[in-house]
């Protein structure tokens, strides 16, 4: 019998407390050594749509979910009576129609309208603001199927909009979401062959990024229990491959947490620089606490390596930028948050652009004319802004640009420069001398990556084998807003990998 488990349950786990932890473990290993363990408490689950869930009793309120088939256990959540039953009553194990992967999909729930009788009718209200459009309306059925949508979830893809994305993506399985992601900011996604007819739906590669197979004890053991100073001088056998294999361009492995990309990444930027003798590799990511935690523990795998150590530059990514610029053109006059908001407010004042509020100012600048750098009233016409919430039309767009045009025109005089800037002079720079201070670049947490730094790894690593190496999950994105990666000049989708 194959014995699995999936990553919700992992994940469900992790959110109980410590000695919950200890009696889910010992009933795992007991549901592992035989399903039939005297003692074990199987409960059918009479409310679930998949009829082959069932729940198992840890202790007098914790119940693990399992999947039960004839040849195979699969367990699949862990929490309180009340809120594992629920997980399950809104949960089934099926194979896609259309990719032959195995998927753990949620029910979609359905709503009926009610009506209610209206004695008085409300006075026309004229609309003010324009219907969003519709992301998918031209991708059709057949299409958004060979991404793994679910079938039940076609419509609400269908039906999504820039401000219900990723409401509707949260409850996709993650190559589907990943899918529709791209395809949101202007990318093409890659489609798998499907599966054979009869052949194992575990053995996907979708399947195999949530369900795993345990061998025996200690590949349970590991998997729910590895802390993280033991996984950084460990290397499963799939995370091997990706830490040595070749790409002919920039790769980028994409996981949910704990999934070990972090561990890939600092594995990949020392088998890097052993394997080229004199290189030059960058591990950084995009705050300094987590670059300081990454050298720490990148001490731990290179063994006391002093000439291997000394290769590998690991610092934040804008700390990166900044060195660079200053080895170019001296130590920048860096405009922070507060100056820009000064200057937007003062100039907003000036211009008349009362319409527009000083945060919504401050937020089109950092997410649009600042990200994208643009100079020009023709480049922010045209731009796209993917993720921001409030539309403008061509007349809006033309009294905002006045104000950032004038508050370009103040830095500038001023001799001042943002964060963007810097990496943008950075790269202006290696373009028109052709110089290159790394010959390898790993990124770690890279969902927060933002356009000007992943411009700066675009001209760091354009056309190098193995030269960009990106880990992140594009899921946890935290402070950036939307975008397609081959409009700062990386293109990942011949590469793109995940960890297992």
């Amino acid at each position: 019998m194959n014995f699995r488990i999936a990553d919700t349950f992992t994940d469900s786990l992790a959110r109980l407390t410590g000695e919950e932890q200890k009696a889910v473990k010992t009933t795992a290993f007991d549901l592992q050594m035989h399903v039939s363990t005297p003692g074990l408490s199987f409960h059918k689950l009479d409310k679930a749509r998949d009829r082959n869930f069932w729940s198992v009793r840890v202790s007098g309120d914790i119940r693990i979910i399992v999947h039960k088939a004839a040849d195979s256990l699969l367990l699949c959540y862990v929490q309180h009576h009340d809120k594992a039953y629920a997980w399950a009553e809104r949960r089934k194990l099926e194979v896609h129609p259309t990719t032959g992967a195995a998927q753990l999909v949620e029910v979609r729930e359905h709503v009926v309208d009610i009506p209610v009788q209206r004695y008085i009718e409300p006075a026309a209200v004229a609309a003010t603001t324009p219907a969003r459009s519709r992301l998918f309306d031209a991708t059709t059925d057949e299409q958004l199927l060979s991404y793994g949508v679910p079938k039940e979830w076609l419509a609400d893809v269908k039906a999504a909009t820039d401000d219900t994305l990723f409401e509707v993506l949260a409850h996709l399985p993650n190559e589907a979401a990943e899918a529709l992601f791209e395809l949101a900011t202007g990318g093409t996604p890659i489609v798998r062959t499907p599966t054979p007819h009869m052949a194992d739906p575990f053995e996907h590669p979708d399947a195999k990024r949530r369900f795993r197979v345990m061998e025996n004890a200690d590949e349970l053991g590991r998997a729910m229990s590895w802390p993280w100073d033991r996984w950084s001088v460990f290397l499963h056998p799939a995370q091997r491959d990706l830490v040595e294999r070749r790409f002919h361009g920039p790769a980028r492995v994409a996981g949910s947490a704990g999934t070990g990309k972090t561990v890939v990444a600092m594995h990949r930027a020392v088998s890097l620089a052993r394997q080229h003798p004199g290189s030059r590799v960058l591990l950084t990511t995009f705050s300094i606490p987590l670059a300081r935690m990454l050298r720490q523990k990148l001490r731990r795998l290179t063994d006391g390596d002093v000439a291997l150590e000394e290769r590998i530059t690991v610092d934040a990514v804008d700390e990166i930028g900044i060195a660079l610029y200053e080895r170019a053109f001296g130590t920048p006059r860096l405009a922070t948050a507060s100056m820009i908001r000064t200057v937007l407010g003062a100039v907003s004042q000036e211009i008349g652009g009362h319409a527009f509020s000083e945060r919504f100012l401050e937020q089109e600048w950092t997410d649009v004319v600042d990200a994208w750098q643009l100079t020009t009233w023709e480049a922010y016409r045209d731009v796209a802004r993917l993720g921001r919430k409030q539309r403008l039309a061509e007349k809006q767009r033309a009294v905002i640009w006045k104000i950032f045009a004038n508050v370009l025109d103040r830095l500038h005089k001023a001799a001042l420069v943002t964060m963007a800037q810097v990496h943008g002079e950075v790269v202006r720079e290696f373009t028109e001398t052709g110089e290159r201070p790394y010959d390898f670049v790993v990124v770690d947490e890279a969902q927060d990556v933002n356009v000007a730094q992943l411009r700066l790894f675009s001209a760091l690593g354009t056309g190098r084998a193995d030269a960009l190496f990106f880990a992140g999950d594009q899921g946890q994105r935290i402070f950036q807003l939307p975008f397609s990666w081959r409009s700062p000049g990386v293109d990942v989708a011949a590469a793109r990998m995940r960890c297992a």
